[in-house]
């Protein structure tokens, strides 16, 4: 199973650089940011992209809704993102999900000689981006659910008689009490969406139990031990108390790659 790392994509361009430096020297597969808002994600995961030369660059996810593909491909160009490293995540969460999707793909192949990522959260966008997507991209699932929207890929991969994608999870780590309580903030926060809460409701989990809260680096380990065998890869979604380059470095290296 590979491991990846990730940060918020407002997090300092200093911090970026130096986690995936640091991701890079110790044997992490891929290293990724995120799209909020006016944030733009391309921009920071170009920060990586600077530091590094092995290192796969995701981005998880960009909003179909709020920036539309022929804008996604000249902020790609403009950053000058390196194509064969590049996992270029798309969703969408809004009513006609499944249309802007399936068409949003298709646009941005026609343009990028990329990998194309698919955010999934519920059962039809699990099956279409099997139809669609080079890798799909699951986020705040249990071990256990994540199985369940790994079947749903690998049925929709089968109806359209193509190879399974890649599946990537994200899972949030927090390491200590600072972190705990940020991770409880964020969990709080994507509770309250109507997309996430109804996943939850699902699921019947609150979404703080499908995170990783440790007490010390040595109890990460096997909290994603329960991960293995469910996805290709587990993007471990950085949460820290403090946002310097020291603490976060140090969550690099408390969760690094067996």
């Amino acid at each position: 199973m590979g491991q990846g790392f990730a940060l918020f994509a407002g997090t300092a361009p200093e911090i970026v650089r130096a986690s995936a430096r640091e991701a890079e020297g110790l044997g992490y597969t891929s290293f990724w940011v995120n799209h909020p808002g006016a944030t733009d994600g391309l921009a920071a995961l170009a920060h990586a992209a600077g530091e590094t030369r092995r290192l796969e660059l995701g981005i998880g996810v960009i909003p179909l809704h709020t920036r539309g593909p022929e804008s996604i491909v000249q902020g790609v160009r403009a950053h000058a993102l390196p194509l064969d490293r590049l996992l270029l995540g798309v969703g969408s969460p809004n009513p006609e999900a499944l249309k802007r999707v399936r068409d949003g793909i298709a646009a941005l192949r026609s343009q990028l000689a990329t990998r194309l990522i698919v955010a999934a959260l519920g059962p039809k966008m699990c099956h279409l981006a099997g139809e669609i997507a080079d890798g799909v991209l699951l986020n705040w699932l249990t071990p256990e659910h994540a199985r369940r929207s790994a079947e749903l890929v690998r049925a929709g991969a089968a109806a359209a008689s193509r190879r399974p994608p890649k599946l990537f999870a994200y899972v949030r780590v927090a390491l200590g009490p600072a972190a705990h309580a940020r991770l409880r903030q964020e969990a709080d926060r994507y509770g309250a969406i109507p997309a996430y809460a109804a996943n939850f409701a699902r699921m019947g989990v609150k979404p703080a139990e499908t995170a990783i809260a440790a007490e010390t680096p040595e109890a990460i380990a096997p909290a994603l031990a329960r991960w293995r065998g469910v996805v290709d890869e587990l993007v471990l979604r950085a949460i820290t108390g403090a946002d310097t380059v020291e603490e976060t470095v140090a969550l690099v290296r408390a969760a690094r790659p067996a």
